[in-house]
């Protein structure tokens, strides 16, 4: 497996985020460009002489997606948004990256000295906050027919929100059913804008947080019998909810779906999971079990429901490590905590096997894990050690294109005769690349490489 089995610094995460950010700029800038041409014509139309009220985009076509490496067009096309659609995301977002485009919404109407009922918006402060009806008013206008349509996009049985792309955010009491705010979904942005800060991201305060790679699905160094079993997961994430609804499985077996990933340290579980998820356009939240369990009672209940229930509300994969921990062999009871303990690991269970999405769980042992659980999970996938022409391609996958080798460093050498994780000889590159810039040399050399394996089979407890 290239890359280590945790999850990448904070400050690697921070540089691939904003890397992905600038990748998606000059998109943005070009949708909020088509959004304002929209947002012109739209008002040129309404309130021209005699007025008229053509649907829009129309035949303002909307910018192509052709940027290389950019996410946000990477989650239009995988959603399948048509213009109309797009149009709505792009008003949705404009509050956020360009809240000086709707100014023009902020208009009176001198008839009746109030602000234009038609243009929506919500909200009192600086920046005008579109609405379902500003939606309807700049893809409809006053045309009828138009504005049914367009209803019916917003609606919470329309493609935006059952695809968690857009909601209308419930109105005050007492107002129109349209006066709600247009809201991204946390899991649409995350997809879309990677890294984006949000004012509050919906794991906040709860007993999980993000995990994201640099790397890519192609990146990965398994056997062909792990990948299938991947795939399996990664068919589930994309079609489940039309085996379960569509074609009815639903009513016969569980919501979601459970994996046990297991094998030695460094093998990849942790890096695989966040490329199912970066794969399907899913987060991956991995679980903090000593966030989780509590000494008081009831506490650990609370803590998992919370987790749960977000989950469910945004689509998040859900990663528990060291899963051995909650699903060992189970403790026999003698007192008031083993029972205690036995019940939290019960009420665990029972709410994975509701949960109506993806958990993954990992361990190195899998030995460890009780076999009454092991019959409940839908797949076992094994990462197994590498062999030596998996470790090979690792070896030279690893060092970075600026590292210059020593010409007495054999790597095919080094495959042979240490069995070492993915894990493993990213340590020791990172060791080998220090020692190379520390002491100003010019590559990276044979001795630093050798030193470097010594000091981790050491810290692994097998003679160097």
């Amino acid at each position: 497996m290239s890359g280590k089995d945790i999850p990448w610094p904070v400050s690697d995460e921070l540089e691939l985020a904003d890397s992905l950010l600038q990748a998606a700029a000059p998109t943005l800038e070009a949708e909020l460009e088509w959004l304002a041409s929209c947002l012109q014509s739209r008002l040129a139309s309404y309130f021209g002489q005699p007025p008229a009220a053509p649907p829009l985009p129309g035949d303002i076509a909307p910018p192509p997606l052709t940027q290389p490496g950019c996410p946000y067009g990477a989650a239009i096309a995988r959603y399948g948004l048509d213009a109309a659609e797009r149009l709505v995301v792009a008003l949705a977002l404009a509050p956020l990256l360009r809240p000086q485009l709707l100014d023009v919404l902020w208009s009176r109407n001198e008839t009746t000295q109030r602000p234009f009922t038609e243009f929506g918006g919500t909200g009192s402060g600086a920046s005008f906050v579109p609405s379902a009806e500003t939606a309807c008013f700049v893809l409809a206008g006053d045309a009828l027919g138009a504005r049914l349509a367009a209803i019916r996009r917003l609606a919470p049985e329309g493609r935006l929100a059952r695809a968690d792309v857009v909601h209308v955010a419930a109105p005050a009491s007492g107002d129109a059913p349209l006066t709600g705010a247009l809201t991204l979904s946390p899991r649409f942005i995350a997809e879309a804008l990677p890294g984006l800060p949000q004012a509050t991201r919906p794991e906040s305060g709860l007993p999980a947080r993000r995990v994201i790679s640099g790397l890519g699905w192609g990146d990965l160094v398994l056997p062909a019998q792990t990948l299938a079993q991947l795939d399996d997961i990664g068919l589930w994430l994309t079609h489940g909810a039309t085996l379960m609804h569509e074609w009815g499985l639903g009513r016969r077996i569980a919501p979601g779906f459970v994996a046990l990933f297991h094998g030695p340290s460094g093998t990849g579980k942790t890096l695989v999971a966040c490329l199912l998820g970066q794969r399907c356009g899913r987060e991956v939240l991995r679980v903090d079990l000593s966030q989780v369990t509590s000494k008081y009672i009831g506490e650990t209940e609370k803590n998992l429901a919370r987790l749960f229930a977000a989950a469910e509300d945004t689509g998040w994969i859900l990663f528990f490590d060291e899963a051995d921990a909650l699903f060992g062999k189970r403790t026999s009871v003698s007192d008031a905590h083993d029972r205690y303990a036995n019940q939290e690991v019960s009420y665990l269970l029972q709410r994975i096997e509701a949960f109506a999405g993806v958990v993954i769980l990992a361990t190195n042992l899998r030995h460890n894990i009780d076999d009454a659980f092991l019959r409940r999970f839908q797949s076992v996938v094994a990462f197994p050690m590498p062999r030596a022409a998996e470790r090979l391609r690792l070896w030279r996958e690893a060092f970075p294109a600026a590292a210059r080798l020593e010409a007495g460093l054999d790597l095919e050498h080094l495959a042979r005769q240490h069995e070492l994780s993915g894990g493993t000889i990213m340590n020791v590159v990172r060791y080998a690349c220090l020692q190379a810039i520390g002491h100003g040399a010019g590559c990276v050399s044979a001795a630093a490489v050798d030193e470097g394996i010594r000091r981790e089979l050491l810290k692994e407890g097998r003679a160097s």
